[in-house]
């Protein structure tokens, strides 16, 4: 699979050394950045349809196209699932994985972090946990794109974390008393404008450092692995190939690791906050 990934981008990397005005020297980002277009070189490329509506471009991309796919992959793997435990209340082979996860961020993630209530929440941290971890898994192989290292789809993720965040905490507390919960105990009066711009900016970050975190990391590692197999032709010798490849297939295996802990600190941090609104006493 990895050498099947060097293969496909080894022709824009060759493009990257032509000499000055043929050159395409954005080639890493070209393989990083959404585009109009699904790449199956050399077999050929998909144009992906243009659409336009009340002005707005919402055309299909390549990162839309591979979130279509999560989404079908996890709908048909649950619904095998949920299938399985009408036959037998035994899980096996798939079942008995799933139930695995899903028993892992109930337990693991959930129930310590928001504490009292935690039931209540478990749908959407499944949903957001396994959505995270198929596209991110989804973009391990050729010819595939990785949807959460597009800042927009990360921002969207993030978004929905901060509705379900103030919605759980207001719907606990009252909307008034939420507000008021953000602010400390025992504080100066003469503070409290302060705190409250402090508190309801602290509101907006939290997301913003979910969905900064979950792009920057998705990115960083397949900007990496092209890095080091562009040594190759960038230092124009092969003797550096057994290194750059050595390199780029170690940081590929971690990828695959980092792909699951960016999957569980997003469902982990968004659960946390959770309970931070929802339990303001602690």
């Amino acid at each position: 699979m990895f050498y099947q990934h060097a293969e496909n981008i080894a022709d824009s990397v060759k493009t990257a050394l032509k000499p000055a005005g043929e050159q395409d020297t954005g080639w890493i980002l070209h393989h990083i950045l959404d585009s109009k277009q699904l790449n199956f070189e050399p077999f050929g490329t998909i144009n992906l349809p243009t659409i336009h509506l009340f002005g707005y471009d919402i055309s299909i991309t390549k990162h839309v196209v591979f979130m279509w796919l999560a989404a079908v992959i996890l709908l048909t793997v649950l619904t095998i699932v949920s299938r399985s435990y009408k036959k037998s209340l035994v899980p096996k082979g798939v079942s008995n994985f799933m139930e695995i996860l899903i028993v892992f961020v109930r337990d693991e993630i959930a129930r310590p972090t928001i504490g009292k209530g935690f039931e209540k929440f478990v749908p959407y941290l499944l949903t957001t946990f396994f959505f995270i971890l198929t596209c991110n898994f989804i973009g391990l192989f050729p010819y595939t794109a990785t949807s959460t290292s597009n800042i927009s789809v990360t921002a969207t993720l993030a978004i929905i974390s901060f509705g379900v965040i103030q919605g759980g905490g207001m719907r606990k507390n009252g909307v008034f008393g939420y507000f008021k919960g953000l602010l400390p105990h025992g504080v100066p009066a003469w503070l409290l404008p302060i705190m409250f711009v402090v508190e309801i900016l602290g509101l907006f970050t939290k997301p913003f450092a979910l969905a900064i975190r979950l792009f920057a990391n998705m990115t960083a590692g397949h900007i990496v692995i092209l890095a080091l197999l562009g040594l190759i032709f960038i230092l124009r010798t092969y003797f550096v190939a057994p290194v750059s490849v050595s390199f780029a297939l170690f940081i590929y295996l971690l990828e695959v690791l980092v792909a699951v802990i960016q999957a569980y600190i997003f469902t982990m941090l968004s659960s946390l906050f959770i309970g931070m609104a929802v339990h303001q006493e602690h």
